[in-house]
């Protein structure tokens, strides 16, 4: 018999694969009934699923109306990249003044593996999601500080949903073009760079939302 801790974290999983991958997209009603009769699962499991998916900001739960996968609208969006950007880019300037031969290892096997998870023969939204996560892991994590690095850690959920919205306006092949850019002109341009690459990111991203051609137009 499963227990109801294993069963909930393997929910867990699931929905959040499926948010990842796509499948459900912003702002996706995630309706307890329909997922109890999807998943063959009790109520009781649905909700600490979605519970712990509301952690992590990948779902929000209104009292009353029930779960949605989150989403970013454009001011949240815009405050989200203005901190990021402030840690990104101090992160950039203490590694490069203190630990250079780190960052550039560091940051280049982290884009690396992005490369490999965007050209494999089946590309999985969700792997590039994590990939991605992990190349601004290793430019933050390269300052050696440890709350900038919490800071950012704590910012996520909402970075994995900014992956997400670029789903439809990147392929995989634009997301490694993008960061290897990033590490390339880390090393010429300092951090000046990781600013240049958020911005294109936002404007990427905010751009789709308006409706407007961004493609090819931005880092994330």
């Amino acid at each position: 018999m499963v227990s109801s801790a294993t069963a909930v974290a393997a929910l867990t999983t699931a929905l959040r694969d499926r948010i990842l991958n796509g499948e459900f997209a912003p702002g996706t009603r995630l309706v307890e009934r329909a997922l109890v009769e999807s998943y063959d699962v009790a109520r009781v499991t649905v909700r600490s699923a979605l519970q712990r998916l509301a952690a992590e900001g990948l779902v929000t739960i209104a009292s009353h109306r029930g779960a949605r996968v989150a989403a970013l609208d454009t001011k949240e969006l815009h405050n989200l990249f203005a901190l990021r950007t402030a840690l990104e880019v101090e992160a950039a300037r203490i590694a490069l003044a203190e630990r250079p031969q780190e960052l550039d290892a560091e940051l280049g096997d982290a884009v690396a593996a992005l490369t490999r998870v965007c050209r494999a023969k089946r590309v999985l939204w969700r792997r590039v999601v994590g990939a991605h996560e992990e190349v601004h892991r290793a430019l933050v994590d390269a300052a050696d500080s440890s709350r900038i690095s919490a800071v950012h850690r704590s910012l996520a959920g909402e970075l994995r949903l900014f992956v997400v919205a670029l789903r439809p306006v990147w392929s995989p092949d634009e997301m490694v073009t993008h960061h290897v850019k990033l590490h390339r002109e880390l090393q010429i341009d300092g951090p000046e760079a990781v600013r240049r690459h958020l911005n294109e990111g936002e404007h990427s991203v905010a751009g789709a939302g308006r409706g407007g051609d961004s493609s090819g137009s931005g880092g994330g």
